[in-house]
């Protein structure tokens, strides 16, 4: 397969999957594992992210303007603000203190992800088949322990395979949040969350960043942010009226594939 075209295939799985609870990066990880793509210093993977990063700021101007103007005099703005902080605080200090272990072994082990996504989705197929009754319905107000316990959910995420955006919804779910702005508030957190992650792996991995496939890098990173563009512009719609469960058949079956295939040696 050409470098061209495993770009873009690696661009459309970092655009679908980043906003919907299936695991951007175990897909990432498993697809250049059996493609056999790797860049230098991993500059691919980290750039596209922020294609799919920037789908979510074009698609939220708007609100995130208000937000940023208006923050030092509206009170319920401010408060916004202060729970994304709250949820985004657990990730800033367990990556950090994690960050060696995470990328040196467990981004280096496929069967970890292919397990992660299958125990994920199964455990998103129970989820979803609860009764549950709803309490907070708009994002803007959940209460700080809603906020905080989301965001130290969101850090098993750190786990390829596990899925960011699906730790934070399902533990949404679990705290009594409807299904539409639990997916909402997990594309808000995605700002800091990825931002900082995206700059702390540029950071460490300066001295190995290699940007001379930068046509290659281009096309990953144009076609991520099309396709999440597409994503975040559909997604609340169609979980508010299926749900999870097509997610979660999904997990199951690319991590069967998986470890079928890394068990026959691929």
């Amino acid at each position: 397969m050409s470098d061209w075209l495993a770009a873009i295939i690696l661009g459309l799985v970092e655009g679908l999957t980043e906003f919907i609870p299936v695991s951007s990066t175990g897909h990432m990880l498993l697809l250049g594992h059996f493609m056999g793509f790797q860049s230098s210093g991993k500059t691919f993977e980290i750039v596209i992210q922020l294609g799919a990063l920037l789908a979510i700021v074009s698609v939220y101007f708007r609100r995130l303007w208000t937000l940023a103007t208006r923050w030092p005099f509206d009170a319920e703005a401010r408060r916004f603000l202060i729970g994304l902080l709250v949820a985004f605080a657990p990730a800033v200090v367990i990556g950090f203190l994690a960050y060696d272990f995470i990328k040196t072994v467990l981004f280096e082990t496929p069967q970890v992800v292919c397990v992660a996504l299958i125990v994920g989705g199964i455990l998103l197929l129970l989820l979803d088949r609860m009764d549950k009754r709803p309490q907070w319905l708009d994002a803007n107000a959940y209460p700080m322990r809603v906020y905080f316990l989301i965001g130290l959910f969101q850090c098993l995420a750190m786990i390829p395979g596990v899925s960011r955006s699906g730790a934070t919804i399902a533990s949404g779910l679990l705290l009594k949040t409807d299904k539409r702005s639990a997916a909402e508030f997990s594309f808000f957190l995605a700002l800091p969350t990825m931002g900082a992650a995206v700059a702390y792996d540029l950071l460490k991995n300066h001295k190995t960043l290699d940007f001379s496939d930068v046509g290659l890098i281009a096309v990953g990173f144009v076609t991520a942010f099309l396709t999440a563009l597409v994503v975040v512009r559909f997604l609340l719609d169609f979980v508010s009226k299926h749900g999870f469960g097509p997610f979660a058949w999904w997990r199951i079956v690319v991590g069967v594939v998986g470890l079928a295939l890394l068990q026959a040696g691929f």
